[in-house]
């Protein structure tokens, strides 16, 4: 190691414990600066001096969940294995930290996109339950509620009589539908106003319900919000696509 990178490492970790807030602080500039992998660096720096703290690896499991959410194939099952396995890590260091349930929850849901129909349900069981753990904590934990509602809207769209049939072939399928979605979503935008996503999904949900001119509300108003995450400006791409679309349906009528 050089040792620009030895002093580097030194001012991150500081005396025998280190200097934990420094480090997490370093790590949550490079995150929100949508710099992901900068950001694994300096929680992997973090991680060297304080070996198992919940607190960094909730972090991790964070980064490693907003990086699978741009990549595709194997990138991004790599990060999704990352992320669930730090998630776990967190929990087991500290089963109170409602974050390593949120981001569990969320590498779950994004497993579950690319699983077969048992493996599917099973991981849809698991984060249904994480989630609403990290919700125990934490009422007002809005990305949980974010997670939770794009479930429940993801069962709003499964037909009643393939739930029948699944649960005879793999077990019940959690409970849920556009109500839980709706209430979730408009929870998590109470909190969390100025987070696209949230108002993103609760705009998808109110196409899927049919009340348009309330997705178009949302969907408008997540487009004026800042771009916070990678996936951020995809998302703002469908957004423009989505209003079109509702134009045009508007126009044909």
């Amino acid at each position: 190691m050089r040792m620009g990178a030895l002093l580097h490492l030194a001012l991150i970790l500081g005396g025998p414990r280190g200097d934990l807030g420094g480090a997490l602080a370093a790590g949550d500039e490079a995150f929100a600066a949508i710099d992901y992998q900068s950001a694994l660096d300096r929680y992997g720096e973090a991680l060297a001096g304080h070996p198992g703290d919940p607190d960094i690896l909730w972090r991790v499991a964070r980064a490693y969940v907003c990086l699978a959410e741009v990549e595709e194939g194997r990138a991004r099952a790599a990060h999704l294995s990352r992320a669930e396995a730090s998630a776990r890590e967190c929990i087991r260091a500290d089963s109170a930290r409602g974050e390593g349930y949120t981001w569990l929850a969320a590498a779950l849901g994004y497993l579950a996109l690319d699983a077969g129909t048992s493996r599917k349900l099973e991981l849809s069981r698991e984060l249904d339950a994480e989630a609403h753990r990290a919700l125990a904590i934490n009422p007002d934990d809005d990305a949980a509620l974010s997670i939770l509602g794009s479930f429940y809207r993801a069962l709003g769209n499964v037909g009643w009589l393939e739930r029948a049939m699944a649960s005879v072939f793999v077990g019940s399928v959690p409970r849920g539908g556009y109500r839980e979605a709706e209430e979730a979503l408009t929870h998590a935008v109470a909190i969390a106003p100025d987070v696209m996503r949230h108002r993103y999904e609760l705009g998808i949900l109110y196409i899927d319900m049919g009340r348009t001119e309330e997705a178009r509300r949302e969907l408008e108003a997540a487009s004026r919000l800042p771009v916070r995450t990678a996936i951020d400006r995809p998302r703002l791409l469908k957004i423009r696509e989505l209003l079109d679309g509702l134009l045009r349906e508007e126009r044909s009528q």
